[in-house]
Formats: structure tokens, sequence, C-alpha cells
């Protein structure tokens, strides 16, 4: 049988596209603003500068400088503003894991409107690439903003908790790091699998808990579940495993970007999607970290 020149080259694009479908379908469960990098075929030309992991590690602790910026902003606002008498209004009272804490009007009305911000920068980042330097600033800072409220405002007096989940955090970050660099954890299709099952069982348990919680005769049992600190924590603990399982998944596509010698410009992409994924361990650290706490000091 006689293969000519021209199917020869057919068979060879038709496997290529092949093997770059696998490709990049092995990255499809990386976080939401890093899942689009796998959909990129732009690369760099002779001359042009690429990405590099310098590059997007300068950029990672850009992000996370921005978090420290929401934080010190908090604080001022909450000197110059939300504990001045002047501006207060109303003071409210709320619970949070049984730790309480006031608000004032003022200090409410911000916090909503960093969280329509941190919104809509969010889904900006993910949907809006270009304007990552912009959204993802804005956002880092939000988080920033409700980090120092949830370590200043309701862990007021515990203040340290916060130290400990950045120390858990940083840590954990170190450990997938060197896990994935000694290919201990690689992002296999069996690992996706995990990512996967773990993600789909929390969303799922979550939207049942809220449907049960919204009927009347199930409310109950949905409040009884939740105040279960054992569930609780174990469910937060779920929580805490699937963002450090992101994070193998976030290296990965950092090491396709640099060597795919993908533009310079997907930088900012790559970094900000490792930097969201530190945030989100972080912020799920602190979350275990505080019911424990509070579990063992109402026992």
């Amino acid at each position: 049988m006689k293969i000519n020149r021209k199917e020869m080259l057919f068979m060879s694009n038709n496997l290529n596209n092949q093997t770059t479908k696998k490709k990049k379908n092995s990255y499809f469960n990386s976080n939401p603003v890093m899942n689009g990098l796998n959909k990129v075929n732009e690369r760099t030309s002779a001359g042009s500068l690429s990405a590099s992991y310098g590059g997007i590690a300068v950029k990672t602790v850009f992000f996370l400088l921005m978090v420290v910026v929401g934080i010190m902003l908090y604080l001022v606002l909450n000197n110059l503003v939300f504990t001045n008498a002047a501006y207060q209004g109303e003071v409210f009272t709320l619970n949070y894991d049984s730790l309480e804490y006031q608000v004032s009007t003022v200090e409410l009305a911000m916090f909503g409107a960093v969280t329509v911000v941190g919104i809509i920068c969010q889904i900006l980042a993910c949907f809006v690439a270009p304007t990552i330097p912009v959204t993802g600033s804005l956002f880092s800072v939000c988080e920033g903003f409700f980090i120092s409220f949830t370590i200043f405002k309701i862990l007021k007096g515990y203040e340290y908790l916060g130290v400990l989940a950045l120390m858990v955090t940083v840590l954990v970050v170190m450990v997938m790091n060197l896990l994935y660099a000694k290919q201990i954890i690689r992002a296999t299709h069996k690992f996706r699998m995990v990512m996967v099952t773990l993600f789909a069982t929390v969303i799922g348990i979550s939207i049942l808990m809220t449907i049960g919680f919204l009927i009347p005769f199930t409310r109950p049992i949905v409040g009884s579940v939740m105040a279960n600190p054992a569930i609780s924590i174990a469910f937060t603990v779920i929580s805490v495993a699937i963002a450090a399982l992101f994070l193998i998944s976030d290296f990965a596509m950092i090491d396709t970007v640099v060597n795919e010698n993908y533009p310079k410009k997907y930088e900012w992409r790559a970094s900000f999607g490792l930097a969201f994924t530190v945030i989100w361990l972080y912020v799920k650290i602190l979350d275990l970290i505080i019911q424990i706490f509070v579990n063992s000091r109402d026992n």
C-alpha cells in the first residue's frame, strides 16, 4: 500500500491535533482563572519574550501584596471610620461560629460594596483575561479586606489565629510544590478524577443543605447537621484538601505556560490563578482553625 506525501502530512497533523486535545483536556480541571490557558495556541516567535518562572513568581507576589494592601485598608478604615461615633450609625451584634462581634451600619455597607466589587472582578478576571492586572489586583485587595475583617473584628483578641493560618498555608504550598517537583503527585487522569469527585461532593452537599434549610419541615434536621462540629470540621477539611490539590493543577499549568513558550503577557493569568488558589487555601485553613478553636474552647 502506497501512501503519498499529502496523506502522510494529513495523518501527521491529525495525530498532532489529537495529542494537543489530550494535553489540553489534561488541565481542564485547573482553577477558573487558569482554565482558559489550555486553549491558547499563541506562541512566541524568535526574538520575542516568552513567559518565565521568574516573571510568574514576581507577579504572584504582587497579587499577594495586594492582599496585604486590602488588610491595611480595612485597618485604616476601621480606625478612622468604623469605630468613629460620628459615622457608625446603628450597631449590630452578630455571631460567627459562636464568636460574637459588633458591626456598624457603615461597616456593613462597606462590606457589601467590597463583596460586590470582589465578585465582579473575579468574573472579569476569569472571562476577560486582559483585565487581570487591574481586576486581579482589585480582587486581591477585596480578599485582603475580608481577611482583615475576619481577623481583627471577628477574632478580636485571638488575632494570632490569622498568623497561624498563614504559617499553615505557607507550609501546605511548600509541601505541595515539593510533591509536584519530585513527581510524587502528578496531574494525571486519576488525580483529576479525585479532585473533581471531592469538588463535586462539596458542591453537591452545599446545594442539598441549602435546599434542605429552605424547606420548613427539613430545616431542623439540616440545622442540627450544620451545628454538629465534627461534620462541619470534616466538611472544611475536604475544602482545604481540594484547594491544596488545585495547587498541583496550577503548577502543571505554569509548567505548560513556560515550557511551551507562551507569550509573556500570559504570566499575568498564570500568576493570578496561582494567587487565587493560595488565597482560597488560606481562607479555608483560617476557617478550619477557627472551627477547631471554638470547638476546643467550648469543650
